[in-house]
């Protein structure tokens, strides 16, 4: 396959997205696309574990905009924990949840599930992380452009 057929089957994505978690009730965050990472990552600054009909689940606190202090409260399910290394050689224990993810704000904007470990970010640039795993297929990206997908209103 030429990689103009490629390009013809696969939307561009830039290095940076803005998305949205719609079954977490998250209008609007802004993620790095980052082929880099395997799984993708949303940032929690607190999570508190508690039992709903038999099954595992999350109650997750979000700082969904950067340098903005307003928490977003959501419930997800646990997929499981994974052990993770980070970019910066730093191993830790996260809990797993899948999720829909709409990337962009575009009229053809793609929704799709991706699994997200969850960690603190504060320190971060970006609230989110998009993964290789959950770009795979669907994508191609472009590490030159910024929000080919669409930004919110």
């Amino acid at each position: 396959m030429s990689n103009q057929q490629t390009n013809q089957q696969y939307p561009t994505t830039g290095w940076r997205e803005w998305v949205s978690l719609p079954e977490l009730g998250i209008a609007a965050i802004k993620a790095k696309v980052d082929t880099g990472a395997r799984t993708s990552c949303l940032h929690a600054f607190k999570i508190e574990p508690f039992e709903k009909e038999g099954t595992e689940w999350l109650r997750i606190w979000v700082h969904p905009i950067q340098n903005d202090l307003s928490e977003h409260v959501c419930e997800a399910p646990v997929l499981e924990q994974r052990q993770v290394t980070d970019s910066g050689g730093h191993t830790e224990v996260r809990y797993v949840i899948r999720t829909l993810v709409r990337v962009g704000f575009a009229t053809n904007a793609q929704e799709f599930n991706a699994e997200f470990t969850l960690t603190n970010r504060d320190t971060m640039k970006f609230r989110m992380l998009l993964g290789r795993q959950a770009l795979n297929g669907k994508y191609l990206v472009n590490p030159e452009a910024s929000y080919l997908q669409g930004k919110p209103a």
